[in-house]
């Protein structure tokens, strides 16, 4: 079997389609798997690094104004279903996947138009324009989250990595507290926009370093590519990275995470039974607070507003909540009964099913 999974752009995309290909290849060790990205993608490192063979089209980002730009897409997009089907063509795959994101409606059309079966997956809870458009063509559809609005959704959650999913926190604490020379005892925030990075969290959250280190609270600042985390030097660890490829580690360190609640970071953090304070990207079309609210609903989680969290607000409300282990447990007790850990094998499944 040949399948060719077509995703990229942020680890939002990037992480399930990785885990789901690791699934591929333990339901079939034969299976052919191609990646499909865009040059400017976090997948040119990642799915390399990973071992999959990665295909590159020319990302057709779609403006949510109209104007010139808006102009450009249907040449643009003719151009990478041109490509993507050469590609096709070329690898001759059984069944196409697509995660949404830029590079997934020239797979969907090429498709399409060399009658291949579509599986789509959709991250959030909301679904993107990609994806609205790849579910009508598509010959299966799974989703991350049980209401999501697509004609054949079929509730599968997202597909995390076996790293992830198996991981006990507890157990590897001290190993993961080592790695990032952290102190072993210590209550241990950690802070992350995702694989873009959040200038403003990095901003508020390291500007409040003095009161975390007052409250005797460590802190995993992984600020993403945008930077601003800039604390002042304290006498307690307050280590800041630009980013981290063993996030199994970094859960385990942590206590508590501060976070953006993009569908990935939402559902690892979540599965791993680590309590969060999701503070939703203010952009898009709500996405990121439809996927947080089922979790601070089962009390996994709290939830502010992007505009709320500022320094002020973090020296008043992060210290005291690191270092409350009761309800830490608690919280982490309710997010991690709410996740399905075996979502990549689902859809591995319901892929291998399509292509017969």
């Amino acid at each position: 079997m040949r399948v060719l999974l077509a995703g990229g752009g942020t680890a939002g995309h990037t992480s399930p389609l990785l885990a789901t290909a690791d699934a591929l290849r333990r339901l079939d060790p034969d299976v052919e798997i191609t990646c499909l990205g865009t040059p400017r993608g976090l997948e040119t490192r990642v799915v390399p690094e990973a071992g999959y063979p990665l295909e590159l089209v020319p990302p057709v980002p779609m403006p949510r104004r109209p104007g010139v730009e808006l102009l450009k897409v249907p040449a643009r997009l003719r151009g990478a279903v041109k490509e993507t089907l050469a590609i096709v063509d070329r690898i001759r795959p059984d069944v196409i996947v697509g995660y949404g994101g830029y590079v997934s409606v020239p797979a969907y059309l090429a498709a399409r138009r060399r009658k291949l079966p579509l599986v789509v997956h959709e991250q959030n809870a909301l679904p993107g324009m990609a994806n609205k458009l790849g579910a009508r063509l598509a010959t299966r559809v799974a989703v991350s989250f049980p209401d999501t609005p697509l004609p054949k959704a079929e509730y599968v959650g997202l597909p995390i990595r076996t790293m992830i999913s198996g991981l006990d926190r507890a157990a590897v604490r001290a190993e993961a507290r080592a790695f990032f020379g952290l102190d072993p005892d210590r209550p241990t925030l950690m802070v992350t926009g995702g694989s873009q990075g959040s200038r403003k969290l990095n901003q508020s959250v390291s500007a409040a370093a003095r009161a975390l280190a007052d409250a005797g609270v460590q802190v995993l600042h992984v600020q993403g590519k945008h930077g601003g985390a800039e604390p002042e030097p304290t006498d307690v660890p307050y280590v800041v990275l630009d980013y981290v490829d063993r996030m199994d580690l970094a859960y385990a360190a942590a206590d508590l995470v501060v976070c953006r609640s993009g569908a990935n970071t939402a559902t690892e953090a979540a599965a791993t039974g680590l309590p969060a304070i999701f503070v939703p990207l203010p952009i898009g079309n709500g996405e990121q607070e439809h996927n947080a609210r089922p979790i601070v609903e089962a009390g996994g989680a709290l939830l502010v507003a992007d505009s709320a969290v500022t320094p002020e607000w973090v020296i008043a409300t992060v210290p005291a909540l690191a270092a409350d282990t009761e309800r830490l447990a608690a919280m982490g007790a309710a997010a991690a009964a709410l996740i399905p850990r075996d979502a990549d094998d689902k859809l591995a499944r319901i892929i291998v099913e399509a292509a017969r």
